[in-house]
């Protein structure tokens, strides 16, 4: 590990967007001040946000300090899990091809689509008469 001792990364998903540090220890993670499992209460998003630690075999080396925000808790689990990467990616630059192939560092760019102005929705149109 090089001589700096926290590494800092951000990540985004849709609305959501986290805040990671990384620094060496044993494996403690809390997500806005919360202990990592009440703050992700399903196994999926919990599964989401931990898989760069899972693809590098490194879950019991780094305490992690994730400040997540806006969006909802599925969002802000993709973008833990992408802060996530980048963060390892400065401790040891030979995570990246790793990490690349798992795609945990290509954005996701899918975003809600705006309301048109005169229209109920984005997509969503006001019922057609004939007559």
């Amino acid at each position: 590990m090089p001589e700096k001792s926290i590494f800092s990364a951000i990540g985004r998903r849709k609305e959501a967007m986290a805040q990671v540090n990384v620094r060496a220890g044993k494996g403690a993670i809390t997500v806005n001040g919360n202990p990592f499992e009440e703050y992700f209460c399903t196994s999926a998003q919990r599964m989401i946000a931990m898989q760069p630690l899972v693809t590098t075999e490194t879950q019991k080396r780094f305490d992690i300090q994730i400040r997540a925000k806006g969006g909802g808790l599925e969002g802000q689990a993709g973008a833990s899990s992408m802060a996530l990467a980048r963060a390892l990616i400065q401790v040891d630059a030979a995570f990246r091809a790793v990490l690349k192939k798992q795609g945990l560092l290509t954005r996701d760019s899918r975003m809600k689509e705006r309301k048109k102005s005169g229209q109920p929705g984005a997509r969503k149109r006001f019922q057609f008469s004939k007559r």
